[in-house]
């Protein structure tokens, strides 16, 4: 699908000197580009399947028992691991990325068949417009330890907050609000797919409806267009909505700052970092997709930055409905017998479902099923990846799937400053990838604004639940509440990796385990 062109390796500055002598391998390795990184990290970028963090020579970047601040061999071995991860993903081999231009390709819950120029347009608007939240280097130093990059170790940290982004741009901006700078597509092709011959291998390439496929590098800032500029212009005819939608442009700079690598954001890194605490977590670990939606979770819930929001984290692969109308619905705090008719006491919820697809890998049953989710306007996305591997999924065509990949490391941005760049928070390079490839553990996002519309996702997500062959669905709604696990009360050293071996919960619909000793958040239904 991807033809890497070696000649178009890029490098971005702030690396060791003396790697920059090297061809595109580093230990025998291809490099790869910012959306393309290697499947095989031994050094770093990995969420699953190891809980010992990033090594260097075999040595542990920060010793499990450190306390406090610091010493200083821990702040060099910081600083080795940085360096080292700062080349590794400081490199950028572009490859070009084929769309089917016949087959409906989905971009969180809407759906294009990129046959004409207006739909090719719309899909760059939808995908460009979602918020690219990648490795950073330079910023202030974490909170007890040496770390002032993520560089190998916050890739799944880095996924979650993209799929916050998510929640909060439907939350705060309109429904079909994109961004009106918009970087044109770079490295993509749109293909027409023929009956296979004994003389051609698949299909006929077909005008990228000019859109550029020469290399370019992700975080060199672009010219931002004007008024009067084409590209623009292109955009202003198929889409009579842009100048309403550039009234939003400051409420998508102030989300784009809650996000920023500087301790006060709200859900930046550090504050994560912070919250992962309670589970055992710091900075140097790896993080698993399920302790990151309690994270998330915490971290909306102490912030005063966004109103009338709150997160849901299902348990045992079980949504609770009672839980969820306890949480959002207000009138039943305030004793009110009957909700008021126009729905304000309902606050807006983001759900997050933390589930497993299988052992050891993707159990191809599910495959069906995780389409129909991606398609529906309810989702905001998954957290998972390949192994060892983050990213955040958006959308799907075919049998691949369509991502975000926060394995680019780009330089910090001062989001304190009133007009700071936004180029480096949007990604102009689709990537896909075959389900075939991604890793069982993950964790899935829904949102509903109302009350309303609550009970449309339980509708039409169980529905998409159905499509599935296997005796047990992925996860299930049922009435009234569950147990009250919590995350404050599991101990660091009962956490597990994602795909670490660990007893397997069937759990059917509508039966709960009573236990509160659970041993790890991590361990999920087996399906």
């Amino acid at each position: 699908m991807n033809s890497v062109s070696p000649s178009a390796a890029q490098y971005v500055g702030g690396v060791v000197a003396s790697v920059v002598g090297q061809d595109n391998t580093l230990q025998g390795k291809v490099i790869r580009g910012p959306m393309q990184a290697s499947p095989v990290d031994p050094g770093g970028g990995g969420s699953f399947g190891n809980q010992q963090g990033p090594h260097l020579g075999g040595v542990r970047a920060m010793d499990a028992n450190t306390a406090g601040e610091p010493d200083e061999v821990d702040k060099l071995k910081a600083k080795l691991m940085s360096a080292w991860n700062n080349v590794k993903y400081g490199w950028s081999v572009k490859s070009k990325t084929t769309f089917n231009k016949n087959s409906p390709v989905t971009v969180m819950g809407h759906s294009y068949v990129l046959n004409c120029e207006d739909e090719v347009e719309r899909f760059r608007l939808a995908f460009v417009s979602r918020l690219w939240l990648t490795y950073r280097r330079e910023f202030p130093q974490l909170d007890g330890s040496a770390w002032t990059t993520d560089c190998g170790w916050g890739c799944m940290l880095r996924s979650g907050q993209m799929l916050l982004a998510q929640g909060l741009l439907v939350h705060l901006l309109p429904r079909d609000w994109s961004w009106p700078s918009a970087q044109e597509f770079a490295d993509v092709d749109f293909e027409a797919l023929r009956p296979r011959s004994p003389s051609r291998a698949g299909g006929v390439p077909i005008p990228s409806f000019g859109y550029s496929s020469s290399p370019r590098t992700p975080t060199m800032p672009q010219k931002t267009p004007m008024p009067g500029d084409t590209a623009l212009k292109r955009g202003q005819k198929t889409r009579p909505e842009a100048g309403r939608h550039s009234q939003s442009e400051p409420l998508h700079r102030r989300l784009v700052a809650w996000f920023g690598d500087v301790p006060p954001a709200p859900f930046g890194l550090h504050q994560l970092v912070e919250l992962g605490r309670s589970s055992g977590k710091k900075a140097g670990d790896w993080y698993g997709p399920s302790v990151v939606a309690h994270i998330l979770q915490k971290a909306v819930a102490q912030t005063s930055e966004v109103q009338n929001l709150v997160v849901y984290v299902a348990q045992d692969c079980t949504v609770y409905k009672g839980d969820v109308v306890c949480l959002c619905d207000q009138s039943l705090t305030r004793g009110m017998s009957v909700p008021e008719p126009s729905g304000s006491d309902w606050t807006s919820v983001i759900i997050l479902v933390p589930v497993r697809l299988g052992g050891e890998s993707l159990n191809p049953s599910y495959i069906q099923c995780v389409k129909n989710i991606l398609r529906l306007k309810c989702c905001i996305g998954i957290i998972g990846g390949k192994p060892k591997h983050s990213l955040f999924f958006i959308g799907c065509q075919d049998d691949q799937l369509l991502y975000l990949d926060p394995h680019y490391c780009q330089a910090v941005v001062d989001v304190t400053q009133g007009n700071f760049p936004l180029e480096s928070f949007h990604c102009s390079s689709p990537r896909k990838m075959p389900f075939s490839r991604m890793d069982p553990s993950c964790t899935i996002g829904f949102y509903a604004r109302t009350k309303k519309d609550f009970e449309t996702l339980c509708g039409d997500v169980s529905e998409a639940l159905s499509s599935s062959k296997e005796k047990y669905p992925i996860f299930t709604f049922v009435e009234g509440q569950g147990p009250d696990y919590g995350l404050a009360s599991q101990s660091s050293s009962h956490l597990h990796s994602d795909t670490s071996p660990s007893p397997a919960h069937i759990l059917p619909t509508g039966k709960l385990n009573k236990s509160n000793n659970r041993g790890s958040l991590d361990e999920f239904v087996f399906l």
